[in-house]
């Protein structure tokens, strides 16, 4: 054997072992050593046993992070094709760049990192973002409570509209899903505040008395604003003793409130407005009973009964069943919403916040009363019996003879 065919056996076994040099496969990520550059390509030298090009739209990315290269500098590429033209390693610096982005952000995620996201443009189910050149999505759903679009009946250009203000802000984010294969990113920015809300709503314990401003109301209640930036909800339960249908009756932007804190979950604090006034149920007794009759207002008709307020704390219920004897297809036939009729007391439950009503007991008493009968009898109770007079005696004969 000739000291060629040596040396090319000993090269043949060198490249052949694992330990010494290996093979990449399309799609890898290799490290090498700069031995050309010029603006339209360098080459890599790859562990001293391959040579690797980087040429065309493959030597950009988005990133300055491959300008300005020289010889000797160490860079990673990711691998195109096995072999071109020239029996080189087609590289790409554009992959590596996206695949050490795509690594990065799997790290940010799994520490759990706080990093700046910038809003690049905005929808109805969120705002896109970009995170070191790639881009993301913030879902609404993901929004701190002070950037939350809370608009009136969920219109969506409403909606738009509000999270367009956002568009080229910094928001503090935290990522919360990565998949490369899907390209898709997703952050939070309700993840990256609620570890700071942690410690904050640390300093608070249910029973606390707090002082606020509504900073919305909704269907099933109303935000306050209370503290240094903490915010609370009442449930639409929680603001007021009576029955409410509309918390914009009872509530509006920028009211000032007291109300205590009810329950402490997470980061999520309840606040109730109605447990710092006395429970109007509480000595129910003393204004009604069962038997009463009484005069209210009907507030809200619906196909069950009626909601009847009594006084400015106490609603009652006449049930369906309550108002009439003959069968009723429907309530509004009865009454209607503003109207005053007069109730029949017929339940107290001062534990459940219930008083129930009649119509029904009500018109029965009064066919009773109507009815000759009842009349008459009524009028001989209320009618004294005449005083009877004693029969005078007649005197007899005898003693009459006897007189004269």
């Amino acid at each position: 054997m000739s000291i060629k065919d040596t040396k090319n056996s000993e090269f043949a076994k060198l490249i052949s072992d694992p330990k010494y040099f290996t093979l990449p496969k399309a799609g890898e990520v290799v490290k090498g050593k700069v031995i050309n550059a010029s603006k339209s390509e360098v080459r890599l030298d790859i562990g001293g046993v391959k040579t690797g090009v980087i040429r065309g739209r493959e030597l950009y990315n988005e990133s300055d992070e491959y300008g300005g290269l020289k010889v000797g500098d160490t860079v990673e590429a990711t691998v195109v094709e096995l072999e071109n033209e020239n029996g080189e390693l087609e590289l790409s610096f554009r992959f590596a760049g996206q695949q050490k982005a795509w690594n990065s952000l799997r790290d940010l995620m799994a520490k759990g990192e706080v990093i700046m996201a910038k809003v690049t443009d905005a929808n109805k189910g969120g705002l896109m973002i970009k995170l070191d050149h790639t881009a993301g999505f913030l879902p609404v759903s993901q929004l701190i409570p002070e950037h939350y679009p809370r608009v009136e009946g969920g219109d969506k250009n409403k909606i738009l509209e509000f999270l367009k203000k956002f568009v080229g802000q910094l928001l503090q984010v935290k990522v919360i899903d990565v998949d490369e294969r899907d390209e898709k990113l997703i952050v939070s920015e309700k993840a990256a505040w609620a570890e700071a809300q942690e410690k904050a709503v640390s300093k608070f314990k249910v029973g606390d008395k707090v002082k606020g401003k509504i900073t919305a109301v909704t269907d099933f209640g109303a935000f306050v604003e209370f503290g240094d930036k903490m915010e609370g909800l009442v449930h639409i339960s929680e603001i007021a003793w009576q029955r409410i249908d509309d918390p914009r009756e009872f509530v509006k932007v920028g009211d000032a409130v007291d109300a205590e804190i009810i329950k402490i979950e997470g980061t999520k604090i309840f606040l109730s407005m109605k447990k710092l006034k006395g429970d109007p149920w509480k000595n129910i007794e003393k204004k009604y009973k069962a038997g009463d009759v009484v005069s209210g207002k009907v507030l809200k008709v619906n196909p069950f009964g009626l909601f009847v307020e009594l006084d400015s704390d106490i609603h009652g219920l006449a049930h369906i069943s309550e108002l009439s004897e003959k069968p009723i297809t429907d309530v509004n036939e009865i009454a209607k919403a503003g109207e005053t009729l007069k109730f029949k007391v017929i339940s107290v439950e001062p534990e459940n916040h219930r008083l129930g009503l009649s119509l029904k007991s009500l018109k029965e008493k009064s066919k009773q009363e109507s009815k000759p009968e009842a009349k008459e009898e009524k009028e001989k109770k209320e009618k004294p019996e005449p005083k009877k007079e004693k029969p005078v005696k007649k005197e007899s004969a005898k003693k009459k003879t006897a007189k004269k």
